[in-house]
């Protein structure tokens, strides 16, 4: 999973640094950019679920071979609040942007028409 996202994570800054370039008007750009935030937000989305995890399952998968008992605390709390909200805000931010992009060429498109 951990090479999904490092991947995702290398794809998608060139494909965001080209649609800065460009614009957003390359389609390349918007091609790399794709895996790069699905990378994001899934690890966001990872971060809550392992924050929201029961400490005895935790226990059970990752303790197993160890005396050590995790004990979670308000830290934990504090994670999963934050991965929340930075992974909505960028979730909120690739889809302005995505909408704003797709009627800004509408209305390209309709003023080529019109002319």
């Amino acid at each position: 999973m951990g090479v999904a996202h490092l991947v995702g994570t290398i794809v998608g800054i060139p494909g965001f640094m080209l649609l800065v370039a460009t614009e957003r008007t390359s389609m390349t750009g918007w091609l790399l950019a794709f895996p790069g935030a699905v990378s994001m937000l899934a690890a966001f989305l990872a971060a809550l679920v392992y924050g929201l995890r029961p400490d005895d399952k935790w226990d059970a998968q990752f303790n197993t071979r160890t005396e050590h008992r995790s004990r979670s605390g308000w830290t934990v709390i504090f994670i999963v609040i934050f991965s929340l909200l930075i992974g909505a805000f960028l979730l909120m931010t690739g889809l302005a942007l995505s909408f704003q992009t797709y009627f800004e060429s509408q209305v390209q498109a309709a003023k080529a028409i019109s002319q």
